[in-house]
């Protein structure tokens, strides 16, 4: 008899056994979210789950919703989706200036990179204006990248094509004294100046010491045009025989259709395939937004004296703006975006003032008196390049920028691509704008859903998000985040964005180089 009831026993002892096991959790966390539907950020499917958080990490994930726990603040779930914050990989912005960062915070971002297209801090020490934000405290947490455009820039090699051995070597120490201070890598801005001089030899001496240290090489590549974009992937390429490499807003101008962007894709997997560490991010926008100088020819542009090329080259320099501005769509399709015609495109102002586009440029604007905003991409291209897995999201906005997609991106990606199109599932998306962006910059202990990972997270309805940003009010919040975490403090509550900072200046591993 006993022999038979043996079995029956031993399962009692170990329910009774598991029960105690439940009961020994005295831990009173900070915070517990209650039966969530957890996106984790991996773009595994979702599960339900409590979720508690204790100082700044997900101390515990327990899919056993049954069991209770004692916490300081308890948050029904109702529904919603609980993912990691999301981690912008290309971002504009001061946070000595503007540190509130209401434009990501609102849409969900918590993690920034900036240092983007080849220009950082100005300083040759990072370490002190690094300091600076630490104590100022931001709202979203930034990883930094350093430029190259100012690393030229502060060696003194500035315009020069060729540097000398004295001058390159000073462009090392620079790039070695950043990821000294904790610099995630290495940007370059190959089509603005003084980034444009540079050649072959220098940008592949400065990828190995970015691959000594375990850094990554993100470039706004030299040339974005159609006829162009596949050179300047190969010239990316061949500098990520040394390390890591990231092409920068992912596009192509002028280039048509999903077959063009297959073709573009082709050349990343190609790469990946050969053992380069290649990958990709985007922003879920059309028009581009930069300084006017992208529409002006080299030869106008610093070093060069533009007032001297206007009086000797003037109708050589209005017949290139004429084609140029052709080639992109028309005057209509410049939105101008600083400056006294801000909120114009070059067609209005060109009427306004009763003048030939391409005078306007010369005579009204010049090569640096405006930013604008771009219509120069094509939907279906884009979207193919987007569904890669090679790619993940990305904003390239600030808040100041007159351009939705620093308000609007990644809620874009959700309304639009998620819930319109089901272009991408949810998970999906949220792997792009999550997991697949940490590992791409090599940040550690964010971007997922994970025991000791630190606690940047996001509570929403998917069917609630809207981007309402637009070109004619590009300064509107994203709506439907209703909850955001960053380092564990809550940095939205119920819709309303806090008064208080919770991010961290984050600073890579150090590696020490392998020679």
């Amino acid at each position: 008899m006993l022999t038979k009831s043996f079995p029956l026993l031993l399962l009692i002892s170990l329910l009774i056994s598991c029960e105690r096991t439940r009961q020994a959790d005295n831990t009173n966390y900070d915070i517990w979210i209650k039966n969530v539907k957890v996106i984790d950020g991996t773009g595994s499917e979702s599960y339900l789950a409590h979720i508690l958080i204790l100082d700044d990490k997900i101390a515990k994930i327990e899919k056993d919703i049954t069991d209770s726990f004692s916490a300081k603040e308890e948050i029904e779930a109702e529904g919603r989706v609980l993912s990691p914050g999301f981690i912008d990989t290309h971002g504009h912005g001061d946070p000595l200036k503007t540190p509130d960062f209401n434009n990501f915070i609102a849409m969900g971002v918590t993690t920034i990179a900036l240092g983007q297209d080849g220009y950082s801090p100005k300083e040759e020490d990072l370490s002190n204006w690094m300091h600076k934000v630490d104590s100022i405290r931001s709202a979203v947490n930034i990883a930094m990248f350093v430029g190259h455009n100012t690393i030229r820039q502060l060696s003194g090699v500035d315009y020069e094509e060729v540097p000398s051995e004295e001058g390159l070597g000073q462009m090392r120490d620079l790039l070695e004294n950043a990821f000294e201070n904790g610099v995630f890598g290495m940007t370059t801005g190959l089509e603005y100046n003084p980034g444009s001089f540079s050649q072959k030899k220098e940008l592949e001496e400065l990828a190995k010491v970015v691959g000594e240290h375990g850094g990554l090489i993100m470039s706004h590549m030299r040339d974005e045009d159609d006829t162009e974009v596949e050179k300047s992937i190969h010239e990316l390429l061949d500098q990520g025989r040394y390390c890591p490499v990231h092409v920068s807003h992912i596009k192509s101008v002028y280039g048509k259709g999903e077959e063009r962007g297959r073709d573009i894709l082709k050349l990343l997997k190609s790469a990946k395939r050969q053992g380069v560490q290649v990958t990709a991010d985007i922003y879920p926008y059309t028009a581009s937004y930069t300084g006017i100088a992208i529409v002006f020819p080299d030869w106008t542009k610093k070093p060069y004296d533009f007032e001297e090329v206007v009086a000797n080259r003037k109708s050589e320099l209005q017949e290139f703006l004429r084609n140029k501005i052709a080639q992109r769509n028309g005057p209509e399709a410049t939105l101008i975006g600083s400056g006294k015609f801000v909120g114009k495109n070059l067609k209005e102002i060109s009427e306004e003032l009763n003048k030939p586009f391409e005078d306007v440029l010369i005579e009204d604007i010049g090569p640096y008196g405006a930013s604008g905003a771009y219509f120069i991409m094509d939907e279906k291209l884009q979207k193919t390049l987007l569904q890669s897995d090679l790619v993940n999201i990305c904003s390239d906005g600030s808040p100041t920028m007159r351009h939705p997609r620093g308000y609007g991106s990644f809620a874009k990606v959700i309304e639009t691509y998620v819930n319109k199109d089901k272009l991408l599932s949810l998970e999906k998306a949220i792997h792009k704008m999550t997991g697949l962006a940490a590992q791409t910059m090599g940040l550690k202990n964010r971007g997922i859903i994970k025991e000791g990972y630190k606690a940047d997270l996001l509570l929403f309805d998917p069917e609630k998000i809207k981007a309402t940003a637009t070109f004619e009010n590009p300064h509107q919040l994203a709506e439907g985040f209703d909850q955001v975490w960053v380092n564990g403090r809550q940095a939205v509550r119920h819709a309303e964005l806090s008064e208080k900072r919770f991010g961290k200046m984050l600073r890579k591993d150090i590696e020490q180089p392998s020679r």
